[in-house]
């Protein structure tokens, strides 16, 4: 009876030899290579000092300052982009911004731009430095400040 179930197996309805499966070795699975531009997001505290380091040693960041234009005008990073987040019109200014860019985000002091992260993550931003402690943090390590 064996015998016989071996034969059947081993021939195809037609009664040609079944062609074997073949399954790739664990070594032929490692070939394949992840996607570079599936690039996961990320959500990155930073320090003042860190901040600026980054801010002058490698591409440019886009720094978005959350606070009021009032606060913006006594003083910023060079360069900033003044969004307001109390504004009425904040989520929507951010989504004039590309995603794809990098960003550091900060207030004065760190609260309003801890509230703000969810709103960038919602909007898909994918490369985001927070400075923590804002910039009260910023102007008491002494980097730059444009008035």
């Amino acid at each position: 009876m064996s015998l016989c179930l071996v034969s059947f197996l081993s021939t195809a309805c037609d009664g040609e030899k079944a062609k074997p499966v073949v399954v790739p070795s664990p070594s032929e699975n490692q070939a394949v290579k992840p996607d570079p531009l599936a690039e996961t997001p990320f959500l990155k505290d930073i320090d003042a000092v860190a901040a600026g380091e980054r801010f002058k040693s490698q591409k440019p960041l886009v720094v978005i300052d959350v606070r009021t234009p009032e606060e913006f005008a006594e003083g910023h990073i060079e360069g900033a982009i003044n969004i307001d987040f109390k504004g009425a019109n904040f989520k929507e200014e951010l989504s004039k911004l590309d995603p794809k860019k990098e960003y550091l985000m900060h207030c004065r002091s760190g609260g309003r731009s801890t509230a703000a992260k969810p709103v960038f993550t919602e909007l898909g931003f994918e490369r985001l430095y927070h400075l923590d402690d804002g910039f009260i943090a910023w102007e008491e390590a002494g980097l730059p400040v444009e008035k």
